[in-house]
């Protein structure tokens, strides 16, 4: 990247300030204004021609102003940027909402807050999970042939399932039944439990074998919808971003994007292969969809050790200096509410 000498690295800072905060084509005479520098427009002319030949600045058609590309936003990011840590009484507002529950219910809370705070897309890659294991499974009789499954795995998640039965169970039925599958599978992949229980079941004679067979079955699906590859939350916050809702064509192509998982994913997956918080700004993330969008990621820990990311979605003209601290912190949250730290 080509350097810039301190004259040239103030006016892009301050041309890049004023756009994010205006939305509009900086000037030449603003700039002489608002730079602090004293320097004729002219002058000022004379830079600003030698930042767009250097492709930090455009000139839009219907403007004798400039605009940051995303080259210049890069730079900004990189080089000038100062970011201000949100101070502590906030980080406690911020905490209470973090309340160690459910894991489910805390990526949903983070997805949220970072669209609430933002007023952009939040997005929570859900944690990774090598195998659900089981700790414990109930019944409850809903009426003579349908029951309740819960299924309460060792990360703490909670899925429930309507199973059909072919006859009613009592109540000392279902009990049984339930206790016998945590008694013996507590700890156990659905997939182990299938294969065990299967050369079991062949052993145990008694009446609700069919049962814990179903709830087997039923209890793998549960799991596998359960298992979302990531939350995203305040995606309609991007209709009321002027620069990107004056080209509905850009907007349909990104929320295609978000119904398409696979493909953002892909980028949200590199966060949690580096430290910190991840900037791609338009191009930058591969995905032409994202053209014109700045996605800021960190991972998140449980326990140490990575397991998923939260982000920010929105327009390239966006307050980084705000955006990147509330992404950064959310992330430190979320690792000690999951880790059941302070």
């Amino acid at each position: 990247m080509t350097s810039l000498d301190h004259r040239s690295q103030i006016l892009l800072k301050t041309l890049i300030e004023r756009y994010i905060t205006e939305g509009q084509p900086v000037g030449s005479r603003a700039l002489s204004r608002h730079s602090g520098l004293e320097l004729s427009p002219a002058t000022v002319r004379n830079v600003m021609s030698d930042l767009e030949e250097m492709g930090y600045i455009t000139s839009p058609h219907t403007s004798a102003g400039r605009m940051p590309t995303a080259q210049g936003y890069r730079f900004f990011i990189d080089s000038l940027l100062t970011v201000q840590p949100l101070d502590q009484s906030r980080i406690m507002e911020l905490r209470d909402q973090f309340q160690p529950d459910q894991p489910q219910r805390l990526i949903r809370s983070a997805s949220h807050l970072l669209s609430d705070l933002t007023h952009f897309a939040g997005i929570v890659v859900t944690p990774r999970h090598d195998t659900v294991r089981i700790r414990q499974i109930e019944f409850i009789g809903l009426s003579d042939t349908r029951i309740l499954l819960i299924i309460v795995t060792t990360a703490g998640d909670v899925q429930n399932r309507i199973l059909m039965a072919k006859r009613s169970y009592t109540p000392s039925e279902l009990t049984e039944a339930a206790n016998y599958l945590t008694a013996h599978f507590a700890g156990y992949a659905l997939d182990e439990m299938r294969v065990r229980l299967k050369s079991e079941l062949t052993q145990l004679h008694t009446d609700i074998t069919e049962l814990m067979t179903a709830a087997v079955e039923a209890g793998n699906e549960a799991v596998q919808e359960g298992r979302e590859h990531y939350v995203l939350s305040g995606e309609t916050n991007l209709l009321d971003s002027e620069d990107l809702s004056s080209n509905m064509t850009r907007i349909r192509e990104l929320f295609k994007l978000f119904e398409r998982k696979t493909r953002l994913m892909q980028l949200l997956d590199l966060s949690n292969r580096a430290q910190g918080v991840q900037i791609y700004i338009g191009g930058e993330s591969g995905l032409a969809e994202l053209d014109g969008c700045s996605v800021i990621t960190a991972g998140y820990e449980r326990n140490g050790k990575v397991v998923g990311s939260v982000g920010v979605i929105g327009p390239t003209r966006m307050a980084y200096d705000q955006v990147i601290p509330i992404v950064d912190i959310t992330a430190r949250l979320l690792s000690n509410a999951l880790s059941g730290t302070d």
